[in-house]
């Protein structure tokens, strides 16, 4: 794991700089790695819920969708529900939304959905902008440096000491490749390290660096660990758990890709904790390359992995057992804009079209 106290270590770590593909150091532990992300917030007033109020964590993806129908949803990832504030009739939601945002100008009312279910609406809305932050740092403890590193921090001019785009490589116990972090950085200090003669503790600017969130943090200790070795390891998982675990399974693949099986292979799925997308296409990776497997994480990644590289040569069988639960959780879900959908059947339908010749059991 990552932080220093009495638990066991896990990982290893190196700083690498991206343009010209050079490693700066490598190290056993980052303090920093885990935070809370900033999150965009709303206030949605005149709250009109559609089903029990919701508190706490709410959906992966949960979406606003305004009434006007020629303005077009936008996303929150990870919602959360912080309820209704005292004597309001208002509800506050917190989300990631970097990447999607309200219409500009927009802020009348709007209808709100999980892509399961409709949770409620709303007269008008407000975003609010989050408060001002401490400053942020990671600090690399116990980094062995590059010779360019140590030249950078000898020197030690601002210019010198700006890495500015790296990426902090995070390989499991067995030295595998788990994952990456890309951050736009400087050094702020560094000092002796306790952790070996030569070592250096190395504080780096994290106001550009997106935390992983507290609650991935026992997904990802496990995952430091290495790789599981019983399929289903992440069954007893909830959604927004599996999210993160299927967010590593991929994340490893894209770096230690498999060998494709010969055509006419024969593959059984597992279906009984298929109960939500994540756990759709973590049972399909184990499927087709074992545990901790991965073979797409939404429709389009899975019309890849059909295409090849990802353990899978056309044309195959695969025997997808206790369907009816998959069936039950995902053939009435929600498009964007809030269109009944059958996710359930676009997925037989990519399958089909690359090759993959489907039972349901």
């Amino acid at each position: 794991m990552i932080e220093v106290g009495r638990r066991r270590e896990h990982g290893r770590y190196a700083l690498r700089d991206t343009e010209n593909d050079h490693v700066w150091g490598v190290c056993t532990t980052v303090d920093g790695l885990f935070g809370e992300p900033r999150r965009g917030t709303y206030e949605l007033f005149g709250w009109t819920p559609e089903r029990a109020e919701p508190r706490g964590w709410i959906g992966s993806r949960v979406w606003l969708v305004p009434e006007n129908e020629e303005l077009g949803p936008w996303l929150l990832e990870d919602a959360l529900s912080q309820g209704r504030p005292p004597r309001t009739d208002s509800v506050v939601l917190t989300g990631s939304d970097d990447y999607e945002g309200p219409p500009e100008g927009y802020a009348g009312p709007v209808r709100v959905h999980d892509e399961r279910r409709w949770l409620g609406s709303c007269r008008e809305f407000v975003r609010i902008l989050p408060p001002d932050r401490a400053p942020r740092s990671l600090v690399l403890r116990g980094l062995a440096r590059s010779e360019r590193l140590r030249a950078a921090l000898a020197k030690g001019t601002r210019r010198a000491l700006d890495l500015e785009q790296a990426a902090l490589e995070i390989h499991d116990d067995l030295g595998e490749p788990l994952t990456e972090r890309l951050l736009w950085t400087s050094v702020r200090a560094w000092r002796p390290s306790a952790h070996g003669p030569d070592l250096i503790d190395l504080e780096l600017d994290g106001d550009l660096f997106t935390p992983v969130p507290e609650h991935a943090r026992s997904i990802w200790e496990r995952r430091l660990a290495g790789p599981p070795d019983t399929p289903g390891a992440w069954a007893g998982l909830d959604t927004r758990r599996r999210d993160i675990w299927l967010e590593l399974v991929r994340d490893r693949a894209g770096r230690r890709a498999p060998g494709d099986r010969p055509a006419g292979h024969a593959y059984t799925l597992d279906g009984r904790h298929i109960t939500d997308e994540p756990g759709l296409y973590l049972a399909l990776g184990e499927a087709v390359n074992g545990p901790g497997g991965y073979f797409g994480g939404c429709l389009a990644a899975l019309d890849d992995c059909l295409r090849g590289r990802f353990g899978y040569t056309a044309p195959a069988t695969l025997l997808w057992q206790n369907a009816a639960t998959a069936r039950a959780h995902l053939s009435r879900t929600l498009t964007p804009d809030g269109a009944q959908h059958d996710s359930f059947a676009d997925v037989l339908d990519v399958l089909a079209e690359g090759g993959m010749h489907v039972t349901l059991a």
